[in-house]
């Protein structure tokens, strides 16, 4: 479902990425495949320091379908920044993915927090992370975070997913699948 970063899977993730219903929630936008390949290999660098953290989501034949990556990492904090191909969303991919980028960064990599900045506009993007029963909104908790990533406009809403409430949660759903069975 996710893998460490390939520069040998850019041209088809900057294909994916280049789609005008997705560009404009990416990040780290490029303007051509080889300048994505350059993006990729400095976010690979940045992993080495320990400021980012970085995974491709796969599909299930392998293909790559998108990215999902923690940035801006400090004090056991950051930021996710997710994205998955046009033709591969609605298939369960982002959610699948999430949760095994959490389980490695929370429990593998001692990350305490991770928050989501999502445009309001994004309206598909604060669907699927209102349905994340471990995402709580942070507005009006994280005063001081809300107002640094609404500096010059107010535009994105926040959340949060503390690692003891993803903890918990997952407990939650492994309790359920036992019960059904």
């Amino acid at each position: 479902m996710i893998k460490k970063r390939d520069l040998f899977e850019c041209t088809s993730l900057y294909e994916l990425m280049s789609d005008p219903t997705i560009l404009p929630f990416v990040r780290q936008k490029a303007n051509s495949a080889d300048e994505y390949w350059f993006m990729t290999k400095q976010l690979m660098e940045e992993e080495e320091k320990g400021t980012v953290i970085s995974r491709t989501i796969i599909s299930d034949f392998g293909q790559p379908i998108g990215t999902i990556n923690l940035f801006d990492v400090e004090d056991g904090a950051g930021f996710l920044g997710t994205w998955i191909g046009s033709s591969f969303q609605g298939l369960g991919y982002n959610k699948k993915a999430k949760e095994q980028f959490l389980q490695e960064i929370f429990f593998e990599l001692d990350i305490q927090t991770v928050f989501l900045r999502i445009r309001k506009s994004n309206s598909k993007s604060i669907r699927a992370t209102e349905k994340l029963r471990y995402a709580l909104k942070a507005n009006e908790s994280h005063p001081s975070i809300y107002a640094e990533v609404n500096k010059t406009e107010e535009v994105f809403d926040l959340y949060y997913i503390p690692k003891d409430l993803f903890h918990l949660v997952l407990m939650q759903q492994e309790n359920e699948e036992e019960q059904a069975m």
